[in-house]
């Protein structure tokens, strides 16, 4: 008998390792960067769910999976389940899986029964040989669709091919509104650093309330949650104001979850720029330095879990996110294919902390409930 809540907990554990490896990988890249890794992770464990061999180990040990396939997409399907929550929301959070093949190509009915009853994904049939970028049109409408608008063009011109087999999409929204809205009139343009030489103007949100927020020597952590209480932004401010590169190279999924654990109520002077940030990426080469090689090469990729043979690899995996955050709250969207109760007030009320984002900071948008990071990223200039 499995334990559903311990086997949830290990792939959020997994999946938030997932999360601040990738991100790694991607700040190397200069400016704003933003990205879901929830539902990246999510596209590839579909289609780790037809890797064999070395290609489904190395793809387990670059993923973070903590155990296989038979154990590990149920565990998914609770994951999406609680993630999406109880109708009705104060919030707005879908998640869409979606999967096409060649029109033709047969596909074992094991691996389609599997992607559908646990990430709720529907195999479609397309002809990729003949009619690429028809089929590209309908890929990309279907994840527009998901995302209310936001992701468009997800797969881009020339990007199929006739030697395309399979895609594996993946696509999430989410729109929440904060449970203490900031007020319009607080709103003023204050100066961003940023770097320490460098300043621009940018509308700055204001508000003083209580907040869950956490300081060290290095960093300052504020949560802002959203309606409902299950969702919430966490944004985490160097002290330096270039301090950015120093905590990213830093970071791991453990000491995040240490820091998120230690944050208390306290009195806090918010000062947070308001900002949108959107980014694409393409994964192939970022995955195999993860240590997802053999996936890409099609000399020695085994997904024979999908077709019974070694016939197919991943030619391509595309990634694009958009975040708007504002005095309402945040709409944040991502496409991936291949209030508790405050604490007691202290007998002596400490004076209000100040957090004022005012040079570059990392981001993210967390399920309280399971922990997991859905969304991830950070801002160094709010008005590029």
């Amino acid at each position: 008998m499995t334990d559903d809540k311990g086997d949830v907990a290990a792939v959020v554990k997994g999946g938030n390792q997932f999360a601040l490896a990738l991100y790694g990988q991607l700040a190397r890249r200069e400016g704003n960067l933003f990205l879901s890794p929830f539902s990246i992770s999510t596209a590839l464990a579909m289609t780790y769910g037809g890797a064999s061999g070395q290609t489904a180990e190395e793809m387990a040990a670059a993923l973070r999976l903590p155990f296989p396939g038979p154990r590990l997409h149920p565990a998914f399907a609770l994951l999406l389940k609680q993630a999406k929550g109880e109708e009705p929301q104060d919030y707005q959070l879908s998640i869409a899986n979606g999967l096409w093949t060649q029109r033709g190509y047969a596909f074992k009915d094991e691996y389609k029964g599997m992607v559908k009853a646990n990430y709720g994904a529907e195999l479609r049939e397309l002809d990729f040989a003949t009619a690429g970028e028809k089929s590209r049109a309908i890929i990309n409408q279907w994840v527009e669709m998901q995302t209310q608008g936001k992701i468009r063009d997800l797969i881009p011109p020339r990007a199929i091919t006739e030697l395309t087999r399979l895609i594996l999409a993946n696509a999430i929204y989410f729109r929440g509104r904060w449970i203490d809205p900031f007020e319009e009139e607080a709103t003023k343009d204050a100066a961003f650093k940023v770097t320490p030489q460098q300043e621009v103007s940018v509308p700055t949100m204001y508000q003083q309330d209580r907040f869950q927020y956490l300081e060290t020597n290095s960093v300052q952590a504020l949560r802002l949650p959203y309606k409902g209480g299950d969702l919430s932004m966490i944004v985490f401010l160097p002290r330096q104001v270039d301090g950015l590169a120093e905590l990213e190279t830093s970071l791991t999924a453990e000491q995040l979850e240490g820091w998120v654990q230690k944050m208390d109520w306290r009195e806090v002077k918010v000062y947070l720029p308001k900002f949108r940030v959107e980014s694409t990426f393409t994964l192939n080469d970022v995955l195999p330095k993860m240590g997802m090689r053999q996936a890409f090469d099609p000399a020695s990729a085994d997904f024979s879990g999908m077709t019974g043979k070694k016939d197919l690899f991943i030619s391509l995996v595309i990634h694009k996110a958009f975040v708007d955050v504002d005095e309402r709250g945040t709409e944040a969207a991502a496409a991936t294919a291949i209030e508790g109760p405050e604490a007691a007030m202290p007998g002596e009320e400490e004076p209000p902390a100040i957090f004022r984002a005012d040079h570059p900071f990392l981001f993210l948008i967390r399920d309280q409930r399971s922990g997991s990071i859905l969304f991830l990223g950070r801002v160094t200039n709010p008005q590029p």
